[in-house]
């Protein structure tokens, strides 16, 4: 069983920037392609960026130029660097990790549907 926990999250102004990283355990996470996503209150979760085992990187459009997506195999942890944030990138972000076979990209990383594990969030919240 895949155990993740996210951490990193809190408070900044608008065009700060925040590093939340995902401790993976209980399995090798380089087995693993993983995920960051996000979901404000009344919204629905959305997929924020991924990377797959093979350490090919996907991000939404929102976030494009901004975010960051990065692993780090041997301390077992994901990391989402965020800068230039605005008040619409506050909410839940939860890592999670999903096992595929093959490499190369596919539409479904951005899709929390294709998820299998998830990690209890970190709260962003951008002040303008």
């Amino acid at each position: 069983q895949v155990q993740l926990v996210e951490s990193g999250g809190g408070s900044v102004q608008a065009g700060g920037s925040l590093r939340l990283s995902c401790e993976v355990s209980r399995v090798s996470s380089s087995r693993y392609s993983l995920g960051w996503f996000r979901q404000a209150p009344g919204k629905e979760r959305e997929g924020v960026a991924a990377i797959t085992r093979d350490d090919i990187t996907g991000y939404a459009d929102s976030v494009k130029g901004r975010f960051t997506i990065s692993r780090d195999n041997a301390k077992n942890t994901l990391y989402l660097q965020m800068n230039s944030l605005s008040p619409e990138d506050s909410g839940m972000y939860y890592c999670a990790a999903l096992w595929r076979a093959g490499g190369g990209w596919y539409g479904g990383y951005l899709r929390p549907a294709a998820y299998t594990y998830w990690g209890q969030g970190t709260q962003v919240t951008v002040s303008s």
